[in-house]
């Protein structure tokens, strides 16, 4: 069936999705959740590569590849290139993450495809920028979470390097990428023109060190692993109490006496050991002894509800199982409910924004490889016998 949008905001363009794995398909996702029609391009069946996420029948890629339609085009074939960037002539925007090279070689670079599309947005995502001694080399999340320095800064003191539990590297220039799209498609509605938008796995971890990088190029320090605990901000961490683990956050001398106060110690607010951030920094491991000391005396219960209520942040550190039976998750609606036609009802995570007029929905499952090559072939133009001979000759 045509293009479903899953919102009304990104509906009137077109995006496609030459991408595959995660950090491109991530990209095209956000793109379709606010309802742009994006058509995914794949290789046909018997050519694909290992590209799918652990199956198409798989909880992972029906999560990242929603409110998409999948077309089928032989990139090794003339008429199946002629045929993409006939395509590609009706699209707002392309995404991509060949290796840097593949696309001059296919002849669908920016440069080419601008030339017959002068309002194409086209963005790549690599592992190590388009450009530069590292270029060609191939990106993998890991790789980048290393050399961007998160792992010299995840972990315990002196446990060695540690990698984030979820692919951080991949989702964050995912996610840049829409952004850089986006920001694209507005300055277009000003110039006119599409534009060059390019991000890679590298980039978005160094940007995501965050404070890290300004302790170093301004003050000079290199950041170490620090563990559940904040780096510059005691105490700030994960806490023991009776019954288990929490999280308590205390930024500022006013939460730290009001921390004080509720844990019983209102002593400690003086103690020239702890009365200011340098002190408490360099007497950590007392006070978080101390801490650990005073929360051993009631259930982690007590402590959550005592401390937020008394304007101090405190959490439970929650399962995968926990976090999505919270009921404050389920008030803000972020598990979504859909449809498969091969699969039946599936429960998936939504967007983490809220637009009130203009909502992002999941409109349809997964689509099956190439289940949408005829409806959108023929959307161009290309006639029921002249589809039948591309098949034939293997062109989808």
């Amino acid at each position: 069936m045509p293009h479903q949008p899953a919102s009304s905001a990104l509906s009137r363009f077109r995006v496609i999705d030459l991408t595959q794995v995660r950090a491109g398909p991530t990209c095209c996702r956000q793109l379709a959740d606010w309802g742009a029609d994006v058509i995914q391009v794949q290789m046909p069946e018997h050519m694909r590569g290992d590209d799918t996420l652990g199956g198409q029948d798989g909880s992972d890629y029906q999560y990242t590849h929603r409110n998409k339609r999948s077309i089928t085009l032989n990139l090794k074939e003339p008429e199946g290139i002629a045929t993409l960037k006939r395509l590609i002539a009706t699209a707002d925007v392309v995404v991509e993450n060949f290796r840097p090279d593949v696309k001059y070689r296919l002849g669908i670079d920016y440069e080419t495809l601008s030339a017959q599309n002068p309002g194409l947005v086209y963005a790549s995502i690599s592992g190590f920028g388009q450009t530069g001694p590292l270029a060609q080399r191939p990106g993998f999340d890991q790789i980048a979470q290393g050399m961007g320095g998160l792992m010299s800064v995840t972990g315990l003191p002196e446990q060695g390097p540690v990698r984030v539990g979820i692919p951080i590297a991949d989702l964050c220039a995912g996610i840049f990428a829409a952004q850089g799209i986006l920001v694209a498609l507005l300055e277009r509605e000003a110039s006119g023109r599409g534009q060059f938008v390019h991000t890679s796995l590298l980039e978005s971890m160094v940007y995501m060190m965050d404070f890290q990088t300004s302790r170093y190029l301004i003050d000079g320090e290199v950041a170490t692993q620090a563990g559940n605990f904040h780096p510059t901000s005691i105490p700030t961490g994960v806490y023991k109490a009776r019954d288990g683990y929490l999280n308590i956050a205390v930024f500022g001398s006013k939460i730290w006496e009001r921390f004080c106060n509720i844990l019983g110690a209102p002593e400690w607010i003086v103690d020239p050991r702890y009365h200011d951030k340098p002190s408490r920094s360099a007497n950590r491991d007392t006070l978080n002894a101390e801490i650990d000391k005073r929360l051993a005396q009631q259930d982690r219960a007590h402590w959550i509800r005592e401390f937020n209520a008394g304007g101090v942040a405190c959490g439970l550190i929650s399962s995968v199982k926990e976090t999505l039976e919270e009921p404050q998750i389920a008030h803000l609606g972020m598990v979504k409910e859909v449809v498969s036609a091969r699969l039946g009802p599936q429960r998936l995570v939504g967007q983490p924004m809220q637009l009130e007029r203009t909502p992002s929905s999941i409109a349809r499952a997964a689509p099956r490889r190439g289940e949408h090559t005829e409806e959108v072939l023929s959307e161009l133009g290309i006639a029921q016998d002249a589809l039948q001979n591309m098949k034939a000759q293997g062109v989808y």
